[in-house]
């Protein structure tokens, strides 16, 4: 058995996981998908990037989870590296699903251009705020599946999103798993590409779009139950 610690990307809370934790659990795994603070059910409660880091690292520690595997997904995966760092030989692997990483410094919106999303969050309160359904198109999803991604968002604390990384030492040193969806584009971001060139990281791709945990979650929870079986 594999314990697996599943963090939703930017908006979403632990719900974006039902899918893949009951395939999961079929398969003798143990999920345990988590809502970020200022997110879902935790919405009013302050919220920065360090406050990520620290719920995922309290997490494993008030389950004194061993043998775990850490899932971030986009926007997640920022603060799911850098928690990675901080729980020593509690962590068998992170797995980054279409994820952006951590940079020693940089915040998610550095490296990209982000200025619309900037001032979004200036104009709204300091929120980065859901998007409608045209946001998810082309990424293999049904009309379905991007209603229930509609339905579970939630505005996303900006200063998650502005605050910098702080890493504790090289993100290669990480037995690490990247998920490329191929819909989302086909290579990784050149940061990723680079990390990849490590013999401790490797390249996983799956045919579908940014969201796989509701476009394919059979198929990613099988890819994580893999890794959660091989990995060291």
């Amino acid at each position: 058995m594999t314990n697996y610690v599943l963090v939703a990307g930017a908006r979403l809370g632990a719900s974006a996981w039902d899918e893949v934790a009951a395939e999961l659990r079929a398969a003798g795994h143990a999920p345990h998908p988590l809502t970020l603070s200022g997110l879902a059910e935790k919405q009013g409660v302050p919220a920065g990037q360090r406050t990520h880091v620290r719920d995922i690292v309290d997490e494993v520690e008030r389950l004194d989870l061993r043998e775990v595997v850490l899932v971030g997904h986009s926007y997640s995966g920022v603060p799911v590296g850098q928690a990675a760092q901080l729980i020593g030989d509690r962590l068998r692997r992170v797995v980054f699903v279409d994820a952006s990483v951590p940079v020693d410094g940089e915040s998610f919106l550095d490296g990209w251009p982000s200025d619309d999303v900037r001032r979004t969050i200036e104009e709204s309160g300091g929120f980065w705020l859901p998007v409608g359904p045209e946001h998810y198109a082309d990424q293999g999803l049904t009309d379905a599946q991007i209603s229930r991604l509609i339905t579970r968002a939630s505005p996303h604390p900006g200063a998650t999103l502005t605050e910098p990384a702080v890493l504790t030492g090289p993100l290669d040193e990480l037995p690490a798993t990247y998920v490329k969806c191929l819909l989302d584009g086909e290579e990784p971001m050149p940061v990723v590409a680079e990390l990849l060139k490590n013999d401790s990281w490797e390249l996983v791709e799956m045919d579908t779009g940014h969201w796989p945990m509701f476009s394919q979650p059979r198929e990613l929870a099988r890819v994580l139950a893999e890794l959660g079986t091989t990995a060291s």
